[in-house]
């Protein structure tokens, strides 16, 4: 995956400063596992000409491997062209909860060849530390004409590569989950708990210090620690294959090379009984 060449992060003042460009669309990427209605919160406020996009319904296939599976081409070119996207436009996704819901999308536009994405820094509340208004208006878009490359096939793997990597201990897998949930301690969402055996914990929120990234020597340096070191292969997995593009994001803006993502993560490992499960600190 090549360097893009705009983000792969934006904060709160050069957002303001480039709001009114007609070649930048801001997508509003909320989304919650219970409680909160993401559209509803978007209704309650959002940043000026951002549009919604429904992380579930839009930009994630019905079946597949685990709960977010990666949607095809089509898909993610009706849900760009509907807000507006076309081929060199700017796209900005921010959400509430440190851009680990946000960079889901940043992942599935660079994997399908869109470098013109980045992900808004610290996320709603950076914007409104900033003195960035809210707004309850919902714009009217042309429609656009974004185009899906071929994916980067790359950099997504599936069950059957990560359980022989996990055998052979060829590779760095990273878990990017709570700590409690990669030790087994608790799971409340998928099959049963615990850990592909051999992965690392790097749980996502350990990427942002006040709600925003780490400076870029920090994520080197917490990323260099657990092995990510440009000679061996890295894979990347959450619990579905969303919060997982965190650590992503992450590793690119620390410099490092491209780690692979696991589409099904833990929801489609532990669906599986033939495959083991790790408990403990691994």
């Amino acid at each position: 995956m090549e360097r893009s060449p705009f983000g792969p992060t934006v904060d709160a003042a050069s957002l303001r400063e480039h709001l009114a460009d007609a070649d930048l669309r801001v997508v509003d990427l909320r989304w919650y596992l219970s409680g909160k209605n993401a559209a509803d919160e978007y209704a309650k406020g959002h940043i000026p000409g951002a549009v919604h996009i429904d992380l579930d319904q839009e930009i994630t296939v019905k079946k597949g491997p685990g709960r977010h599976p990666i949607p095809g081409g089509g898909q993610l070119e009706r849900a760009m062209r509907r807000i507006g996207v076309n081929p060199e436009t700017r796209v900005v996704i921010y959400d509430d909860a440190g851009g680990s819901i946000a960079a889901r999308l940043w992942f599935l536009l660079r994997l399908f060849g869109h470098p013109f994405v980045a992900v808004l820094d610290g996320g709603l509340q950076a914007w409104v530390a900033a003195g960035g208004a809210l707004s309850t208006d919902v714009p009217v878009l042309e429609e656009g004409s974004f185009t899906a490359g071929p994916p980067d096939s790359d950099v997504v793997v599936d069950k059957e590569i990560v359980k022989a990597l996990s055998e052979a201990k060829s590779a760095v897998l990273i878990d990017a989950r709570a700590a409690e949930r990669y030790r087994g301690e608790t799971e409340t969402v998928d099959a049963r708990p615990g850990h592909i055996p051999g992965a690392v914990n790097a749980p996502w929120a350990g990427n942002l210090a006040n709600g925003q990234f780490l400076p870029a020597e920090s994520l080197r340096a917490r990323y260099e620690a657990l092995g990510v070191d440009g000679k061996r292969e890295v894979v990347v997995y959450c619990g579905s294959g969303v919060t997982a593009c965190h650590d992503l994001l992450a590793i690119e803006l620390a410099g490092l090379p491209w780690p692979k993502l696991y589409e099904g993560s833990w929801s489609d490992w532990a669906r599986d009984p033939s495959l083991p499960a790790a408990m403990g600190e691994g």
